[in-house]
């Protein structure tokens, strides 16, 4: 009897090991996409902002110096 895999139900098991992958690998993805989409820098218009303009918007709002503002404009140049 134990040969035919617990009585030929062995396509439960089988099935909810893959529906376990599915739903863990849906939970992943879900809060990697998340996290993603929190952490992009975009502007006003819902555009990607570059480094050059982050810095800008930042020199702008006087979160940074003229001297800082400068010397990351050179870094990024």
């Amino acid at each position: 009897m134990m040969g035919y895999w617990f009585g030929g139900m062995w396509w439960w098991m089988v099935l909810a090991g893959i529906f376990c992958v599915l739903f863990w690998g849906g939970l992943i993805w879900l809060a990697v996409w998340g996290i993603g989409r929190l952490t992009v820098h975009r502007d006003s218009a819902g555009v990607i902002a570059s480094p050059l303009e982050i810095v800008k918007t930042r020199y702008a709002k006087s979160e940074i110096s003229k001297e800082q503002f400068e010397q990351i404009k050179k870094d990024l140049n």
